[in-house]
């Protein structure tokens, strides 16, 4: 009996774990911390190292590893040195890069070390502005937050 009544807290508890923060439709799922605020950090460099044309720089928020994954529309990718080559090929200058911004974010800690984190991508460029949706996985390390998966796909052209 003890263990029937210990399993029912225990699903109880894990069920407003889980579910608590999303039964309010359009209120937030989390409320600000200092790991969700260190991942806004990231998100924010990131931005600002795009905006400046510094690739290089936008990679920091990654994990520099080769377990690193990014998943688009061409695929997926697999490792930072590959992931940095495709960020290179796909914008291979300022103009391509346009101004970037992130919108909608929305991150749910799934524990201390790690986060999930869903947000919107715009990119205003001379000639388009292209944008869509990202799911991110933070994982935190010594170094900070990093982005250990990228899963990122662009909003479709609106029919002609």
């Amino acid at each position: 009996m003890k263990i029937i009544i210990l399993v029912a807290y225990l699903c109880g508890a894990l069920a407003c774990a889980f579910f608590g923060p999303h039964l309010h439709a359009g209120q937030p799922s989390i409320v600000d911390s200092p790991s969700t605020e260190a991942i806004r950090a990231v998100l924010n460099e990131q931005q600002s190292a795009w905006n400046r044309g510094d690739v290089d720089a936008f990679m920091k928020g990654y994990w520099n590893s080769p377990d690193l994954t990014f998943s688009g529309t061409s695929g997926v990718t697999r490792g930072w040195e590959p992931v940095l080559a495709r960020y290179r090929k796909n914008y291979p200058g300022t103009a391509a890069m346009g101004h970037l911004d992130f919108s909608d974010l929305e991150i749910r800690m799934l524990g201390n070390d790690a986060a999930l984190v869903l947000g919107r991508w715009h990119l205003t460029r001379a000639n388009d502005q292209p944008g869509g949706v990202f799911t991110l996985v933070f994982q935190r390390f010594p170094e900070g937050w990093r982005i250990i998966h990228d899963h990122t796909s662009a909003d479709a052209k609106p029919a002609p």
